[in-house]
């Protein structure tokens, strides 16, 4: 009996011997679940947290981003990277890769890369347009007078150049001629300029006179001293990043959102195409855009879906706005009659999400300060001035997008009442859709200059206030606002959304960040992204938990994923 059971228990162990050993055997063969992984340290630091680490396979138009975490790990999952021969980069203020660095992806094997790191030669190549602004001396009304800059081109310009005032004025002049959707790769002249824009020299005086206090002009070295932000962690370092580059390098997608099929949409800012992109392949395709004003700057702005899946277009200075048939993949334009169609014309902006309600699709007008209303059925455009006979905004602030009071981002609510975005001053304005009626609502913040937002479910319309540095929401039902500040100053955000959680986000246009915000704790996060971004329009894909956030790199030529991992 003692025998039997002896003869038993050795059958049982060594079964599971066999069985502990086949398992182990079983998942060394298994695919791993991470590609890569690896240390980030330096002889300064240690272990570095917050450095994004990018990596990019010879031959890819996508590049994946994960960050270190605290103890300096960073680890890129399988099904983000194929095997192949891929490159290194990393993002940290201050630093630089010690070297090269490349490595291998195997099917089978998760491969390792240790990442040194050393201090970079000249910090200032490094540093965000934010990190400029916390640098330089003067006051913070002086500094405002430069946050536009960053629509066309960094600081970099501006603090390296030797202009002096006199070089400056001229040299804003200058600038003030160009049309909005240039950049130093596509410079694009306007036709004619708005009443004010560039022909008045003396407006540009105190500006002139402080650029040249924070460049080289007087100096060989900056003789203020250089600050940075500090890097990512926690939350913050949970996230995976992919960018997706477009086949031209002059492409600017000022807009990005995705459909319900999945399929990704962006307008190009200074060239006359919207494209889309497959998430899943990489694959970008690109449809040439009509002209309206042939010899007119090129470029479209606001990119919008409607109801039956319809992409919508702001044609900019080409005087109209478009629709486009995924389907049929057909344009239908609609430009402006003569009588509004003059040479400053600028539709930026276009509404069609509830033209369902009435048949009427809003669009503003920047070179009039305005609004048009088409009656898609007739073709009739109404106009809508509610600044005419105002005298100027006190509030103006140089190089603003229609100095003093203005009408940008725009969103209808249930009704197709129509709400519009003050940029050029500190108001949320109204127009109601049946009698017309204009209101204006100034933000709690004075000179907060609210740029773009949407309206949720709810008629709540979430919006930036770009120079108040600040994510507000305002109720139309209640007529109350409520505003959350921003953790990392001269943000300059530019667009809100929010998502099926509750919360809301935005981007930095100056910072490279991205911002999380839950407005009922006040908790915010900033995700920063591997390079240079200029993030304005910024969506978000609910379909996903956590869900993605979606921007385009306006200066960069490419669209940026962001997946959060919680």
């Amino acid at each position: 009996m003692r025998a039997k059971s002896l003869l038993v228990a050795l059958t049982l162990s060594l079964a599971a011997i066999l069985w502990q050993t086949g398992f182990n055997t079983l998942r060394a063969q298994s695919p791993t679940s991470a590609a890569l992984t690896g240390q980030v340290s330096s002889k300064e630091e240690g272990n570095m947290e917050g450095v994004l680490v990018s990596a990019k396979k010879d031959g890819s138009t996508v590049a994946v981003t994960v960050v270190s975490d605290k103890q300096g790990r960073y680890s890129f999952p399988r099904e983000k990277l194929e095997p192949g021969q891929y490159s290194l980069k990393i993002r940290a203020v201050g630093y630089e890769l010690d070297g090269s660095a490349t490595v291998e992806i195997t099917a089978q094997k998760t491969a390792s890369a240790d990442i040194k790191l050393r201090p970079v030669k000249d910090i200032a190549l490094q540093l965000t347009n934010a990190e400029w602004l916390m640098s330089m001396p003067g006051p913070e009304e002086r500094k405002n007078t430069m946050l536009a800059c960053t629509s066309c081109h960094t600081y970099q310009r501006i603090v390296r150049s030797q202009h002096d005032a006199d070089e400056f004025v001229q040299v804003m002049a200058r600038m003030a001629s160009y049309a909005p959707g240039s950049s130093p790769l596509k410079p694009q002249r306007r036709v004619a300029l708005r009443e004010g824009d560039g022909n008045n020299l003396a407006r540009f005086r105190k500006q002139a006179e402080f650029l040249a206090s924070i460049n080289l002009s007087a100096v060989s070295r900056w003789e203020y001293q250089l600050k940075t932000l500090p890097r990512a962690t926690g939350r913050a370092t949970r996230v995976i990043i992919t960018e997706y580059d477009l086949p031209r390098p002059v492409a600017q997608p000022h807009d990005v959102i995705m459909d319900s099929e999945g399929t990704v949409w962006y307008s190009d800012f200074g060239s006359q195409f919207i494209g889309k992109l497959d998430p899943k392949t990489g694959k970008v395709t690109e449809y040439p855009t009509p002209e309206l004003k042939p010899g007119f700057p090129q470029g479209g702005l606001d990119i919008e879906l409607d109801k039956a899946g319809n992409v919508w277009l702001g044609m900019m200075l080409q005087g109209g706005i478009l629709k486009f048939d995924p389907k049929t993949e057909k344009f239908q334009t609609f430009g402006l009659t003569k009588d509004i169609n003059s040479d400053v014309a600028q539709q930026a902006m276009v509404m069609p999400t509830r033209y369902d309600v009435d048949g009427k699709v809003w669009m503003n007008n920047v070179g009039l300060r305005g609004i048009h209303r088409l009656e898609l059925a007739s073709g009739k455009f109404e106009t809508f001035e509610p600044y005419r006979g105002m005298p100027a905004s006190a509030n103006d602030v140089g190089g603003m997008e229609g100095g003093g009071h203005s009408v940008y981002g725009i969103a209808a609510d249930s009704h197709n009442n129509l709400f519009f975005m003050d940029f050029g001053d500190q108001n949320i304005g109204k127009i109601d859709a049946k009698t017309g009626k204009i209101t204006l609502f100034p933000t709690p913040t004075p000179n907060s200059h609210p740029r773009r937002g949407h309206m949720d479910s709810q008629d709540r319309l979430w919006f930036a206030e770009a120079v108040g540095n600040k994510i507000a929401m305002f109720d139309t039902k209640t007529e109350k606002f409520q505003e959350w500040a921003l953790p990392t100053k001269w943000s300059y955000p530019y667009d809100v959304i929010f998502d099926k959680n509750g919360e809301v986000w935005t981007g930095g246009m100056t910072t490279d960040r991205v911002v999380r915000l839950d407005p009922k704790s006040g908790q915010v996060t900033e995700y920063s992204l591997p390079r240079d971004t200029n993030i304005r329009r910024v969506f978000v894909d609910n379909s996903t938990t956590p869900v993605t956030f979606w921007v385009g790199s306006d200066h960069g030529a490419s669209i940026v994923k962001v997946q959060p991992l919680d």
